[in-house]
């Protein structure tokens, strides 16, 4: 997978994220606002990983979440959070089965968000898509793996590592773009989140 100029902009951006937040929770542990920025930020920068050390990162997002979630059960943009964290892992897991639980989490988790704040479009658009997530699944999937058992027996090995190989640069690509929208999705909710407020009339 190559980078565009954005994509590393993005990387830098979310990485110095990251190591800010980091930072941020050796002076203080307790807050949650900047634990859903950590666990925010890698999220975003799962997508720039091979799909194992995205789990991996994916799962420590979750726990710096889960971990906010400790300290303010009803913050809305972590539970928001949490459902793109828990959507982003299903779609590493070809499984359905095993996705799924993924994807009922997330759809339970985007709910509690709208539940807390119900005027949040991006709250209610992010529920709407989380309850398409398995069938938009199986469809990558399947077109997935159907690139690579379409390699037919007469195939030359090289022939079959080509078609392995952009059956895998399919799935990478694929995982990237929900990877993107996801990202832009976060993004956007976090910009929102910062807005100051009006000043009193």
């Amino acid at each position: 997978m190559e980078f565009s100029q954005d994509d590393f902009d993005r990387l830098l951006l979310f990485e110095h994220t990251r190591k800010s937040a980091e930072a941020n929770y050796a002076e203080n542990p307790l807050d949650a606002d900047n634990l859903t920025k950590w666990g925010g930020a890698l999220i975003e920068l799962s997508s720039f990983q091979a799909p194992k050390d995205a789990k991996a990162m994916i799962d420590d997002a979750l726990s710096k979440l889960e971990e906010a979630l400790l300290i303010n059960p009803t913050k809305h943009d972590t539970l928001w959070c949490l459902g793109n964290a828990n959507t982003s892992y299903a779609f590493l897991i070809p499984d359905i089965t095993e996705a799924k639980g993924y994807f009922d989490k997330a759809l339970d988790y985007f709910q509690k968000a709208v539940d807390e704040d119900p005027e949040n479009d991006l709250y209610r658009k992010s529920l709407q898509v989380a309850i398409k997530a398995p069938e938009l699944h199986m469809e990558i999937h399947k077109n997935g793996l159907g690139l690579m058992s379409n390699a037919g027996s007469s195939a030359t090995s090289k022939e079959k590592e080509s078609k392995r190989q952009k059956s895998n640069d399919f799935k990478y690509d694929i995982f990237g773009w929900i990877i993107l929208a996801v990202g832009i999705v976060a993004w956007v909710g976090m910009a929102k989140s910062n807005i100051p407020p009006p000043p009193p009339r």
